[in-house]
């Protein structure tokens, strides 16, 4: 109720002004205590125990600043990232764009963040306090060797992670997303399992929309191959459906609302890819339980959002939560885990 006072005056500010105030005001306010993990909601994927299903995507917490109040509003889990070796400032502003009619959000940030450093301070000082947070990592845009990048990296944040994300998928650093060509990715996964070690967290891997079916085969057998954790599908995409905002024709991924459709197809794709030997985390254009529960039903294990907050507040996870334990009563499930997939059942 107060973040819809507070909206219109927020709107009236530059999206990213508005997003640093937001980290601001979660970083400053008391943190409430994360959810358990031994809730209704509660599930196991790639051996760690979620609390709840929903967690909050990468990008919004980039350098690790807020994590536990994140948790402590109810969601089950938080990626921070995505974190370069380097600090970078990213692309020039503008770069982050709301697109009110249609309930979603452009950017071109270019993986701007405050590097390894700060954020592997940051992470080692709250190492020891409950909840799941999961560590996006990146590549420096003028990186001479991107792998290298990655490898250190998951080094560096392995002993600090609940999960490690390779993100390959953002579609603002140029060249990035040939990562996921089948022989790039090879060589990029064997670097990053080396340098995490024998004892290191999962690694999940987050893969772009805008995929052929052959990528959707191959990224799906190398991910099985390789015992990855779990794959994220998806990250914003560069395709554009129809948009009624004025910045619809903004360069940059695409999020929020019109995202959904293509973002839960690609689901079902790597569902069937994959046979459901891999577990899944359905990200895009998720705003309600309904939306949850529908990403659920098609295969995935976990699910995230980010842009949704944005125009709901931090409030939404324990709406979504609320919503999703009844309609997992509903259906007639006793738990997530047994819900995973069951769409065409």
């Amino acid at each position: 109720m107060l973040y819809r006072l507070l909206r219109p005056a927020l709107f009236t500010l530059d999206a990213e002004r508005a997003h640093r105030l937001a980290i601001d005001a979660l970083r400053l306010a008391p943190s409430p205590k994360p959810t358990t993990a031994d809730g209704p909601l509660a599930t196991s994927v790639a051996g760690i125990a979620f609390p709840n299903p929903l967690g909050m995507a990468a990008g919004f917490d980039k350098d690790a600043e807020v994590p536990d109040a994140l948790l402590g509003r109810g969601f089950g889990h938080v990626e921070v990232g995505s974190i370069t070796p380097l600090p970078q400032p990213g692309n020039p502003r503008p770069r982050l764009f709301r697109l009110d009619d249609d309930r979603a959000v452009i950017n071109r940030m270019g993986f701007n963040n405050s590097g390894a450093e700060l954020a592997h301070a940051r992470l080692r000082a709250r190492r020891h306090r409950p909840g799941v947070v999961g560590i996006n990592i990146g590549a420096n845009k003028d990186s001479g060797d991107r792998v290298g990048d990655y490898a250190l990296m998951a080094e560096l944040m392995a002993p600090l992670a609940t999960y490690l994300a390779v993100n390959i998928s953002s579609p603002n650093t140029p060249g990035l997303r040939a990562l996921q060509d089948e022989g790039a990715l090879t060589g990029l996964l064997d670097a990053v399992l080396a340098a995490r070690g024998a004892d290191g967290p999962p690694v999940f891997l987050k893969v772009a929309p805008d995929l052929e079916p052959a990528d959707i085969d191959a990224i799906a057998r190398i991910a099985i191959d390789n015992c990855l954790g779990a794959l994220i599908v998806a990250n914003t995409t560069i395709e554009r459906p129809p948009l009624a905002s004025r910045h619809a024709g903004e360069t940059g991924g695409l999020s929020g609302a019109p995202l959904k459709a293509r973002a839960l197809e690609r689901l079902r794709e790597f569902r069937k890819a994959t046979g459901g030997a891999m577990p899944l985390v359905g990200v895009g254009g998720i705003a309600s339980a309904e939306d949850a529960w529908a990403r659920i039903r098609a295969g995935a294990s976990l699910v995230q959002l980010y842009s949704a907050m944005v125009y709901e507040g931090p409030g939404i996870a324990r709406t979504i939560t609320r919503g999703l334990e009844g309609l997992m009563r509903r259906d007639g499930f006793a738990s997530i885990a047994e819900a995973v997939g069951t769409e065409a059942a």
